[in-house]
């Protein structure tokens, strides 16, 4: 259970149904729909009756949400009150800053960028903050809590609150299926998507509509698929490894033993890769520094990818 979570069942019952929720939250409805089953699921019950009215709490949604309408502004005030002890809006003036601190969700390019910084600016504090959440990692932006962020969006998806951030595309990519060695379509130079309908699904964690994109190209295939097991990076390959499922996956994976990386026919879903800062920001400065480190990272992952690189000569646009 996280902040997050609290932060949805309190904007469905500000809406009074998951539809509104999530309009007001910028997500598909079904997105909503499966994060807030698991939700219901940590808390034992169900929170919200829901029918073509809306959504009203029930009992045990009535207690999460007296106890989340006191926790989430408390949990606010003590990290505005703690940013600003600590002075993290720093600026230094120069050509770097004092530090860098860096939001992430599951990708390629942190892990360069980070190399390149400790490399150009040997005297800059450098830290992390993994997450599975892009609206997270928005909202942290905006409160100058982090300088910058990595993050996906499905498609053309707008980010979170670019209204208020700067969101560079770093790059777009295809989405891959990750199957099991001994998969019959595991050597193949690519699978058609309506091939795999029968299969059991596996990603990687995340809010915004990766879902429901993945759910329309099912549907455009001529299949229903079956609920994504969501895990890690390492829990999807373990259970694709095993044979039980095949997993989407982005096309930069470092294949491993027991496994294989296999590029969709016809690429019905696709991931940009975004780099945001906050525009009023000392971070604001640097952002060009940031965004040739990471388009440099992103080319050393399509270098260590022998089936991206084959994939991209063969689809140059």
């Amino acid at each position: 259970m996280e902040l997050r979570h609290l932060r949805l069942v309190c904007a469905i019952a500000d809406a009074g149904s998951v539809t509104k929720a999530a309009a007001g939250l910028g997500l598909a409805a079904p997105a909503l729909t499966t994060q807030l089953q698991r939700i219901e699921h940590a808390f034992g019950g169900r929170l919200f009756e829901r029918d073509r009215r809306g959504a009203r709490p029930t009992p045990l949604g009535e207690l999460v949400l007296s106890r989340a309408r006191v926790l989430l502004p408390a949990v606010q005030g003590l990290q505005d009150e703690a940013a600003r002890f600590a002075g993290l809006a720093h600026d230094s003036g120069g050509d770097g800053l004092p530090g860098y601190r860096i939001g992430a969700v599951n990708g390629p390019l942190v892990g360069g960028v980070m190399h390149r910084l400790a490399a150009a600016q040997p005297s800059a504090l450098l830290s992390t903050y993994p997450s599975w959440s892009s609206a997270e990692l928005a909202a942290m932006l905006a409160d100058a809590r982090l300088d910058f962020a990595f993050i996906g969006t499905c498609g053309e998806a707008n980010p979170p609150d670019d209204s208020r951030l700067v969101w560079h595309t770093v790059a777009t990519a295809p989405v891959f299926v990750l199957l099991p060695a001994s998969h019959p379509y595991a050597d193949a130079d690519e699978v058609d998507l309506a091939d795999l309908a029968g299969s059991r699904w596996a990603a990687t964690p995340g809010d915004g509509c990766f879902a429901g994109c993945f759910a329309t190209a099912c549907a455009r295939a001529g299949f229903t698929p079956s609920p994504i097991h969501e895990s890690d990076l390492g829990g999807c390959s373990d259970l694709v490894r095993g044979g039980s499922v095949v997993a989407l996956c982005q096309p930069t994976f470092r294949e491993i033993a027991g496994v294989r990386a296999v590029p969709l026919a016809g690429t019905p879903l696709r991931w940009r890769h975004l780099l945001g800062w906050h525009p009023g920001s000392p971070a604001a400065r640097v952002a060009p520094l940031l965004i040739s480190y990471a388009e440099e990272s992103y080319g050393d992952a399509i270098r260590l990818s022998p089936t991206y690189t084959r994939w991209l000569t063969h689809h140059p646009a």
